[in-house]
């Protein structure tokens, strides 16, 4: 399957890697592995996403929003590799919801970015996964998602 042409089917392009907020770089690639940083629903530097699920955001924004994250955690992973058919599996994906108190939910709100993964990259897409709730992430948004990617052989 062609990753790259699978995402114009999809309607998505990929811009330039959001600028980190701190002393990091978006994605490292390390021999087969990329390590992909925590991924803000940002588009043009500016967070579309921020709150508490449970409380400002419901499920179906953050499901959007955790879609966003994983978009731009593909264009970071794009800028490290140059070509996403290097990509050989997606392995992990690390989800972090700001969840408000009695809020449970967290995986169906990560699912918007493992169903995009899924979309893109077929059987190579499905992972490992965990979500979790958090008091705050930065600069208020409310999803936040980082994944480690394995590329082919060569």
């Amino acid at each position: 399957m062609d990753y790259e042409r699978r995402l114009g089917e999809l309607g998505i392009s990929l811009s330039q890697p959001a600028r980190p907020v701190a002393a990091y770089v978006p994605a490292v690639e390390a021999g087969a592995w990329v390590y992909i940083s925590g991924q803000l629903p940002s588009e043009g530097g500016v967070v579309k996403t921020t709150g508490k699920l449970g409380a400002e955001v419901s499920v179906e924004e953050g499901y959007r929003a955790a879609r966003l994250c994983a978009i731009n955690a593909l264009a970071a992973l794009k800028s490290v590799t140059g070509d996403l058919n290097r990509v050989e599996r997606i392995v992990k994906v690390t989800g972090f919801v700001a969840s408000a108190p009695g809020f449970t939910a967290q995986p169906a709100v990560i699912n918007g970015c493992s169903e995009l993964l899924k979309a893109v990259f077929g059987e190579a897409g499905s992972h490992a996964r965990t979500s979790v709730g958090v008091a705050e992430l930065p600069l208020g948004a409310a999803v936040e998602v980082e994944m480690i990617v394995q590329l082919r052989a060569g």
